[in-house]
């Protein structure tokens, strides 16, 4: 797996077999990659931390996560993956498609429950850690999950969706969360939108008057809006996706670093030099 899997705004990679709709597989953060940068897809995922020290991101929210944190993405959540400087991360992730859960057509407890929960109807919490109530729990389950999943006995199948359905009914009644605003929905889906325009056009010029004209905002308000949203400068933000897409094409490309650079967006190759330095502590040559 690398970096390439993450790079559209929604993701296209298929996470789960048609077949059954469960996957799990181990990751490391920055060993595999440097990060997993904002994105979202249709799966719910459980990021569940192994070894180590790292930052999740789940919409508007920022958990500095440690050996034993969960955490628990719906679906259209946008999220991101990243290093503390100077520290390691080892995670497995847990992906599966809302409809395996649904038994049939008219399924009372897949639109009672299940739908409203993974629309945001159902508020709950997204970072589950061992001081959480419900952690023991659902830490049992996840145990019991990748138990099936190593072993695979006739009808494990059968015994994780069992788990599942035990893992969201204590998520359900164990309600510590809050439901999205409509204005933090409607903020949501800009940022989404912005997400979206940066990681098509990386590659291209793009200017704080551009982001600002097409929000429908003026360029302070954007940058407010952004700033306020994101917890850094759009800027900040353009130049940090570049940087990541360049890392993943040191490994991948064999275009010199010239042109990487500025296929990811860079004129000017000393700025670039600079830049990667500040945020890997490496230059672009001693990558490669």
């Amino acid at each position: 797996m690398n970096l390439s899997e993450f790079q559209k705004y929604k993701e296209n990679k298929v996470h789960t077999d048609s077949a059954f709709s469960y996957n799990t597989y181990l990751c490391s953060i920055p060993l595999d990659f440097p990060c997993v940068p904002l994105h979202w897809h249709d799966e719910v995922e459980l990021i569940v931390i192994q070894k180590g020290s790292g930052i999740v991101k789940v919409n508007f929210n920022l958990y500095y996560v440690s050996a034993g944190s969960i955490i628990i993405v719906l679906p259209g959540h946008i999220h991101s993956i990243s290093e503390i400087p100077g520290m390691k991360m080892e995670y497995e992730n847990i992906f599966f498609r809302c409809e395996m859960l649904r038994s049939m057509a008219n399924d009372l407890c897949y639109d009672t429950f299940l739908d409203p929960l993974f629309t945001g109807g159902i508020p709950i919490e997204n970072h589950i850690h061992p001081g959480s109530d419900c952690y023991d729990e659902i830490s049992t389950i996840i145990r019991q999950m990748d138990h099936l999943c190593e072993n695979r006995p006739m009808g494990y199948q059968l015994a994780l969706k069992g788990c599942l359905f035990q893992l969201l009914f204590i998520l359900i009644s164990n309600q510590q969360g809050q439901s999205m605003s409509s204005s933090e929905k409607k903020s949501l889906q800009k940022i989404k939108f912005i997400i979206r325009y940066v990681q098509e056009h990386y590659n291209e010029p793009i200017s704080i008057t551009q982001m600002a004209q097409l929000c429908h905002y003026s360029d302070s308000h954007f940058m407010k809006f952004f700033r306020e949203h994101m917890e850094t400068s759009f800027i900040r933000y353009l130049n940090d996706y570049r940087l990541t897409m360049a890392h993943s094409m040191l490994g991948s490309s064999r275009d010199t670093i010239l042109e990487i650079a500025q296929q990811c967006g860079f004129e000017n190759l000393s700025y670039f030099n600079r830049l990667f330095k500040q945020k890997y502590g490496v230059t672009p040559k001693e990558v490669r």
